[in-house]
């Protein structure tokens, strides 16, 4: 699967943390910037992993700002995308499980990089449940 990250300054060094588990784990990474730890605005790169996505370039996304939030509120603006701000396992899990997520949304300030791998590592592996789940996201849209 092709996994489109981006992030900005906030989350450039948890970035750096997550591509390798991402490659790790089989998938295949386009890092879509920034690329250092300059200040840049979150939303320019919440557009570009939600365009890759959009026109089937990426099947999923990961975004990372400084606490999550700010990439997820940018992220759920396209209606195709269905982000999910996780810090810890048990979101991330219910996010692909319940809701389907396609874009994980972390905070580059708020997790070490320890439980980080271990939301993404769910993240990734956790497969929709479907049936009454897959009725409230189609009422969604």
């Amino acid at each position: 699967m092709k996994i489109a990250i981006g992030c900005d300054h906030g989350g450039f060094d948890l970035k750096q943390v997550i591509v390798p588990i991402v490659e790790q784990a089989g998938h295949t990474v386009v890092d879509l910037g920034c690329h250092t730890n300059e200040s840049v605005d979150y939303p320019d790169f919440a557009a570009l992993v939600c365009a890759a996505i959009g026109e089937g370039r990426c099947q999923r996304g990961i975004l990372i700002c400084g606490t999550g939030i700010g990439m997820s509120i940018a992220a759920n603006r396209y209606r195709h995308i269905r982000a999910a701000m996780c810090h810890e396992s048990f979101t991330a899990r219910m996010s692909r499980e319940h809701n389907d997520a396609n874009v994980l949304c972390l905070g580059g300030r708020i997790l070490g990089s320890a439980l980080a791998q271990e939301v993404v590592t769910i993240w990734l592996t956790t497969e929709f449940a479907g049936g009454r789940h897959l009725r409230r996201i189609k009422m969604m849209g």
